[in-house]
């Protein structure tokens, strides 16, 4: 694969795919405004879900969660402000979800969904 934008978006993917088998509707992807970018946006039940995607490889010596920033963290958060305050969505239930996708076996992934993983300060 080329470059970090179409790694992300391979990663995206994987995520999306994983997050669909367990009943979540993404409804976007790759949404940037003043405040960020935020990775995927679905819902989960009545509930709208952003999504951060994570990966790390083999020999990373953090955890996808882990190598999440206080910096990453308020900007995730302004992000996810700037989008539910310009769609009228602040009554809305939502929460910041994180997901962490490893290498597995065989050309599998090892994924790990962290709900409610970033709540603002």
């Amino acid at each position: 694969m080329e470059g970090k934008r179409e790694l992300g978006n391979h990663y995206e993917g994987v995520a999306a795919r994983y997050l669909q088998s367990r009943g979540v509707s993404i409804i976007a992807r790759n949404v940037y405004n003043r405040g960020g970018e935020i990775d995927l946006i679905g819902r989960d039940g009545d509930t709208l879900v952003f999504f951060e995607v994570r990966f790390r490889g083999a020999g990373s010596l953090t955890s996808p969660l882990d190598s999440i920033t206080r910096s990453k963290t308020r900007t995730l958060v302004r992000a996810v402000s700037y989008y539910l305050h310009r769609h009228g969505l602040w009554n809305q239930p939502s929460r910041i979800d994180v997901v962490g996708i490893m290498p597995g076996t065989a050309k599998k992934y090892r994924v790990q969904w962290i709900k409610n993983a970033i709540q603002a300060e």
